[in-house]
């Protein structure tokens, strides 16, 4: 029964990492979209959430009008330079994914749009390393027997008139001994206990939503 357990608890630490490292997709702009005045200035919204690697963001504009720019440092993200772009995503509905850590630059591709404002700088975090399930421990090697020894013949017991070996002490004229108090042993730890303990935080984390709209 235990290691039954065991092997459930390794399965569902799998799959809680899995959920863990679930990529989200983000709407740019909440249902106002890539706009040029936002209801939130758009790196006030970066700044409130987290951005991993294998997220995408949702930019959502008028096709027509307005794009966005992917630039490649600083320097042109202040400037709005959009002559030198990275990447540029003109359908209306563009979705960027994020491949590395670090920061990322968008303007729009509407240069008065830009200067207005409508530019977003991402800070992607870092990939760590989740830590692989702790290994079954291996069974302790059970002890050869040892071999056993021939019985020695030794005197035979002399007769006594002493209480004989089948007496108890209330025949020998002695109190009888007090019987062992029972010891509190403490409840032994039940395993079920942190299967659904780890069962709960599994469905926590994966039945939650992963498209945040904001």
């Amino acid at each position: 029964m235990a290691d039954r357990v065991y092997y459930l608890f390794l399965v569902l630490f799998s799959a809680l990492i899995t959920c863990s490292s679930r990529a989200h997709q983000l709407t740019v702009g909440g249902k106002n979209g890539w706009v040029v005045n936002p209801s939130e200035n758009y790196n006030h919204w970066a700044e409130r959430l987290r951005f991993q690697v294998n997220d995408t963001l949702l930019f959502k504009y008028k096709k027509e009008s307005d794009s966005v720019v992917v630039v490649n440092t600083k320097s042109d993200y202040d400037n709005c330079n959009t002559g030198n772009p990275k990447l540029k995503l003109d359908d209306g509905n563009s979705v960027y994914k994020f491949d590395r850590s670090g920061p990322v630059f968008f303007i729009s591709g509407n240069k008065s749009n830009c200067a207005a404002g409508q530019k977003l700088i991402v800070v992607v975090m870092a990939v760590r390393n989740h830590p692989s399930p702790p290994k079954a421990p291996s069974p302790a090697p059970t002890p050869a027997p040892s071999p056993a020894l021939p019985p020695s013949e030794g005197p035979a017991p002399e007769s006594s008139d002493g209480p004989s070996a089948n007496s108890t002490p209330a025949d020998a004229g002695g109190e009888a001994p007090h019987p062992h108090r029972r010891s509190l042993a403490a409840p032994a730890w039940n395993p079920s206990v942190a299967l659904v303990l780890t069962v709960s935080l599994v469905l926590s984390v994966c039945g939650g939503g992963f498209i945040v709209s904001l």
